[in-house]
């Protein structure tokens, strides 16, 4: 087994926008000065027994280093006098060796062909690689040196073991999560091409609609051209019909596809960089709107438009959604479902349209569908929109099934309709302005799809 094997070289290249990766590694470094920082890429993830669910690098790691990782890499920033270096611990090649056939979670016969150890270094662009098999004696010397070190935790157990938390590993988690709040060129255009791809998946599950049957048709659709054209989807797809669209986190998808019913599909593709779009259209199965859905959809819209004149450098981050919600309340009150005054309802103590509205209109986008949750409340939820930001501007609204107070012909109506957009010097940019959403609009592009 360890002999009688030719020699073939992988072929060697560099990621994408290697040097803007640098610039993050070294930024960071700056902020923690003296300190040694560990991101680690984590750990693959048992599924059952032995088998693990598709692996995908930490988000973090991704940020600094780049997206196609290997399990169990780890990233070292050591800083120290006037700058930085940059340790990466990565498999090492195995093949003809007991490794190669005996090591089920690292043996290449088992599971490929490792990038190596000198590649990785061309292929990153950081200082130094050495194998995985130096981490714990480079972590012990860390310890022994007493070196100050923060980690992102909870994601490798080697570096969990090796040092106590501290408040530095916090400082550090929101550190990164503040970096990522704001977006570079090419940030931006993995964006745009994750929205590109997922319109694409959208029109794939339009032209399956009249055939498809449940709701689980509509979600293999949709990931058949995740997987195609990049990596996978950027979360569990929502494929909603019916009254499931009055759930928010639909994922079960089980439900039946009825005609008369709408499809709240809410998707979006992960390129392999692993950037993600988040997309929402609420579809009528049959190609066209009823009244009521149609009355419920037009209210939407327009809370969205109302939100999306908000979204500018130097707005409060929930302004969008302020403007969203008075439009929606108005709605509310026209259909006869609110029978209180719009003021009555909006009053902070009573927030009587909640019943009906249940979230707010947005959130970070990136690297994580739902990007930069550590960032400090001042910064993000109670702090002001900037350039270079990427966030969801997603109102809906949701009629159950079993609410009384709601008349019987808009009961199981659940619409939601979410676009990506990026906050720009004077405005924004509407990053899934390609994907039809005003009514009209969307039965015109059914129909087409559909005679195709």
């Amino acid at each position: 087994m360890t002999g009688d094997w030719i020699e073939t070289p992988l072929p060697l290249s560099a990621i994408p926008n290697r040097d803007r990766f640098a610039q993050r590694r070294q930024a960071l470094s700056r902020a923690f000065p003296g300190a040694t920082l560990i991101v680690p890429a984590g750990e693959e993830r048992v599924r059952a027994n032995d088998t693990h669910f598709r692996y995908r690098p930490s988000s973090d790691f991704a940020y600094l280093a780049g997206g196609p990782a290997e399990p169990r890499s780890v990233l070292v920033l050591e800083s120290g006098g006037a700058g930085y270096r940059s340790l990466l611990f990565v498999p090492a090649h195995n093949r003809g060796e007991a490794a190669s056939y005996n090591d089920r979670v690292a043996g290449e016969l088992w599971v490929g062909r490792h990038r190596g150890v000198p590649e990785s270094q061309i292929f990153f662009g950081v200082d130094e690689t050495r194998p995985q098999s130096e981490l714990d004696d480079y972590l012990e010397s860390l310890s022994a040196a007493g070196r100050e070190v923060a980690a992102v935790r909870g994601l490798d157990r080697r570096v969990d073991g090796k040092f106590d938390r501290t408040e530095r590993d916090s400082d550090l988690q929101r550190h990164l999560a503040e970096m990522r709040l704001f977006k570079d060129r090419s940030e931006i255009e993995e964006l745009r091409r994750c929205v590109e791809i997922t319109k694409r998946g959208f029109e794939d599950v339009i032209r399956v609609l009249p055939r498809a049957a449940s709701e689980r048709e509509i979600e293999a659709a949709f990931w058949r051209r995740a997987r195609i054209e990049a990596n996978d989807v950027g979360y569990l797809t929502i494929a909603a019909s019916g009254e499931h669209a009055c759930t928010l986190h639909w994922t079960k998808n089980g439900g039946t596809l009825r005609k008369e019913d709408l499809l709240l599909l809410d998707a979006g593709v992960e390129a392999e960089s692993l950037y993600t779009a988040d997309i929402t259209r609420t579809l009528p199965i049959s190609g066209r709107f009823s009244t009521e859905q149609r009355a419920g959809y037009e209210i939407v819209h327009e809370a969205q438009r109302a939100a999306f004149g908000k979204v500018r450098p130097g707005n409060d981050f929930l302004e969008p959604n302020r403007a969203a919600m008075l439009v929606l309340t108005e709605g509310l009150r026209d259909l006869g479902i609110l029978r209180c005054s719009v003021e009555e309802a909006l009053d902070e103590e009573n927030q009587f349209y909640r019943r009906y509205t249940l979230h707010n209109v947005s959130h970070m986008l990136g690297l994580d569908v739902h990007d930069c949750a550590t960032a400090r409340a001042e910064k993000y939820r109670h702090g002001k929109l900037q350039q270079g930001m990427a966030l969801t501007v997603e109102p809906g609204l949701y009629f159950q099934i079993d609410d009384a107070s709601v008349p019987d012909r808009f009961r199981g109506i659940g619409v939601r309709i979410e676009d990506d957009v990026v906050v720009t010097a004077d405005g924004h940019e509407n990053l899934s302005a390609i994907i039809p959403s005003a009514a009209d609009a969307v039965e015109t592009w059914m129909a087409e799809l559909q005679k195709s």
